[in-house]
C-alpha cells in the first residue's frame, strides 16, 4: 500500500465517501456518496447546500412534479463527459459515464440511478415522502356524487 492509498483511505473515512449503504446492487453508485464533481455551472456540493435532494439529470425529460419543494432538478447533460481526470482524479469516470440520471439524498448518497419516470417517482416517494400532488388530493374533501333528485 502506498502513502497515497493510505491518504485516500483516511480521507474517505473522515468524509464518509467510503461509506456505502445497502440500497441494492443494480448500479455501482447506488448507496455511495458522490464526490464533489465539477459541473457545467459550478460544483456538485455547491448545488447541494440547500439541504434538499438533488436530481442530477443528463437526459432532460425527467420531472419532479410534486417533489419540487423538497428536491432540486439540475439538468446538466455535459456531466460527467467534460470532467477531466486532472479535475477529479478520484472519480470513477467510466461508472459515471453510463448514468443518465441519479437522485441524491441531502447527504450526497445516491439513492436512485436510471431514466424511467415511474421508477423515479417510486424512489422519490421512498426518500422524500408522498408527492405534494398526492397530499393535496388526499386533503380535499370528498366531492358529492350527482344523484338524481327524488321525485316530488
Amino acid at each position: 500500500m502506498t502513502f497515497d492509498d493510505v491518504t485516500r483511505h483516511l480521507i474517505e473515512m473522515i468524509t464518509a465517501i467510503g461509506v456505502r449503504y445497502d440500497l441494492g446492487d443494480t448500479h455501482p453508485l447506488l448507496g455511495r456518496r458522490l464526490r464533489d464533481l465539477p459541473l457545467a455551472h459550478g460544483r456538485l456540493y455547491e448545488r447541494m447546500r440547500s439541504g434538499r435532494g438533488l436530481l442530477l439529470d443528463r437526459t432532460g425529460p425527467l420531472r419532479l412534479d410534486g417533489w419540487a419543494d423538497r428536491v432540486d432538478h439540475l439538468i446538466d447533460p455535459a456531466t460527467p463527459a467534460h470532467i477531466s481526470v486532472d479535475a477529479a482524479p478520484d472519480v470513477d469516470l467510466h461508472v459515471l459515464a453510463d448514468v443518465p440520471a441519479l437522485l441524491l439524498r441531502p447527504d450526497g448518497h445516491v439513492c436512485w440511478v436510471g431514466e424511467d419516470q415511474q421508477d423515479l417517482h417510486q424512489h422519490l416517494s421512498t426518500w422524500f415522502g408522498a408527492s405534494a400532488n398526492d397530499a393535496t388530493a388526499s386533503r380535499r374533501p370528498p366531492q358529492p356524487t350527482s344523484a338524481a333528485a327524488p321525485a316530488v
